[in-house]
């Protein structure tokens, strides 16, 4: 990397698990990284590089968003990559989810997503990426168990949105990726998890270096298997 300009990222939601681990592989490979926390005094703070800069922002705040585009100024990344998500009474059936809850956790996996994706698109380097965290558990072709009600909903919206706004934006050949990690042992996937963080973060950073610019939107997993919409 000494004889290239690093690559640059901004991850959005790194303050633990599979954010904070995407931000450190990232920034071992070479890339200079953006990362953002939701609140301040979390494990990102603790990160200590050269080529790391930390911010704190709310993907549900408009206004929070608004004031992170303008104190980054006119830098542009290689790959913007929101990763923010919640998982709320997840394993709860819909019905049982009091509507205010199954609201904030559509409002946050879907809709704040977008939001950010259409405040930051013109950040977005010439043959850059940007990346949401989406699940297999989106997949609507692939629900063939059920569970997880609210959260699947809220994936498969996000797939939607993603897709439309890849074509609202198509002229521009604007290169959309929607990630799932596999079933990660973090807070939300639980110690039964299939995988641990890393083999979740390198392959997902493997994949996106392997695509990065390709137009088009994509839906993959962290092997770089096309996943069924």
């Amino acid at each position: 990397m000494s004889d290239t300009i690093p690559k640059r990222a901004l991850i959005v939601g790194a303050s633990r698990g599979l954010g904070l681990g995407l931000a450190e592989t990232l920034l071992h490979r070479g890339w200079t990284v953006t990362a953002t926390q939701r609140r301040t005094g979390s494990d990102l703070e603790r990160l200590k590089a050269d080529r790391l800069t930390v911010e704190t922002v709310d993907i549900d705040d408009d206004a929070g968003v608004a004031a992170l585009h303008e104190r980054l100024g006119p830098q542009t990344y290689d790959l913007i990559f929101v990763v923010a998500g919640v998982a709320t009474q997840a394993h709860d059936p819909a019905h049982a989810v009091p509507r205010d809850v199954a609201a904030q956790v559509y409002l946050t996996n879907a809709i704040s997503p977008i939001r950010f994706a259409e405040a930051f698109r013109d950040r977005l380097a010439p043959g850059g990426s940007l990346a949401l965290m989406s699940s297999v558990l989106g997949s609507v072709g692939l629900n063939e168990s059920g569970g997880w009600e609210t959260y699947r909903a809220s994936k498969a919206a996000l797939n939607t949105l993603a897709r439309s706004f890849e074509i609202r934006h198509r002229e521009s050949g604007i290169s959309v990726f929607l990630v799932h990690p596999g079933w990660v042992r973090t807070d939300m996937g639980g110690a039964e998890a299939d995988i641990d963080v890393a083999t979740s973060v390198t392959g997902m950073a493997d994949v996106i270096e392997a695509r990065l610019g390709q137009p088009g939107v994509a839906y993959f997993d962290y092997r770089g298997e096309t996943l069924a919409w």
